[in-house]
């Protein structure tokens, strides 16, 4: 007699079963996952029954599990929002700070030019008209860089005119319909405007080049264009007035100064149009406008 009772065969028996059973197991599996793939084809109703069974019965153990979830979810976009806010406010602060010693500044350097110019008899430019313009279409017609302005049937816009965002600069009026007004963008490579640079008050030509970011040339030989320096209109040739901003002065991966534009070209909504009184160099008429109303012959 063993000491528990157990008889030898039973024990030698019971090893070959549970190898048998070891081996039934992954092939049982198999045939009860093609039996029910077999049920769902056979019986579609049946399997979209079953599976809004177990849905149903799942549904308050997701909804019981998903609250202490969302509770920590909550709690750490709570941490992360007290440690952003401290952040913003950090920064608010010293940006408050440097915006009160610029206030000081601009508070004396207004005093400074009421004095001088009561002293010189300063005579004030006067304040230009404009109308207000929401773009339409972009692109199109025989410019690369162009914005198309719904502008009303009795508009007073004329050729040469100056559009400005809310930031700077965006570009002239090159061509006029009864209803309509087209802006070449500073971009296209057809804009040639006279700037000067801030910084060091050198001329500059901004010559567009179809990019993001026209490009500076014809500069004083002893006053490159600084990084970062910022350009504004010329009052050369009578076709911009002057201190216009135009852009930030930023050097590409070939040295080549180019000017980052203070507009937002690339997402043009509305515009508006100033009438400064400059009879200038006006923009030329493309080869469609000059097709459309053709010269006569004498």
């Amino acid at each position: 007699m063993n000491p528990g009772g157990v008889s030898p065969h039973v024990i030698r028996l019971s090893i070959p079963v549970r190898q048998a059973l070891a081996k039934l197991t992954l092939p049982v599996l198999i045939a009860a996952a093609f039996g029910m793939m077999l049920l769902g084809k056979a019986d579609a109703l049946l399997a979209e029954r079953a599976r809004m069974a177990l849905a149903d019965a799942l549904a308050p153990i997701y909804g019981a599990l998903s609250e202490p979830l969302g509770a920590v979810r909550a709690g750490v976009d709570s941490v992360r929002q007290v440690f952003t806010l401290y952040e913003e406010n950090a920064r608010l602060r010293e940006q408050n700070d440097r915006l009160m010693r610029w206030q000081s500044v601009a508070l004396a350097l207004d005093a400074e030019n009421a004095t001088l110019k009561s002293s010189l008899h300063w005579i004030p430019d006067p304040a230009p008209s404009y109308i207000t313009a929401r773009v339409v279409a972009d692109a199109g017609g025989v410019y690369a860089r162009a914005v198309l302005l719904s502008v009303g049937p009795n508009h007073t816009v004329a050729k040469g005119q100056i559009a400005l965002d809310d930031r700077g600069l965006a570009g002239r009026v090159t061509e006029l319909g009864s209803r309509s007004a087209r802006v070449l963008l500073i971009t296209d490579m057809n804009s040639r405007i006279p700037v000067i640079l801030e910084g060091t008050r050198a001329r500059a030509m901004l010559i567009g080049t179809n990019g993001a970011r026209p490009r500076l040339m014809y500069w004083g030989e002893a006053q490159p264009p600084a990084e970062g320096e910022r350009v504004v209109t010329s009052a050369e040739a009578n076709a911009f007035p002057a201190g216009l901003p135009v852009g930030v002065v930023h050097y590409s991966a070939s040295h080549v100064p180019e000017v980052e534009p203070l507009a937002r070209l690339d997402r043009l909504e509305v515009v508006r149009i100033f009438d400064y009184g400059l009879r200038g160099v006006v923009p030329p008429e493309g080869p469609a406008a000059r097709t459309a109303f053709p010269e006569r012959r004498r």
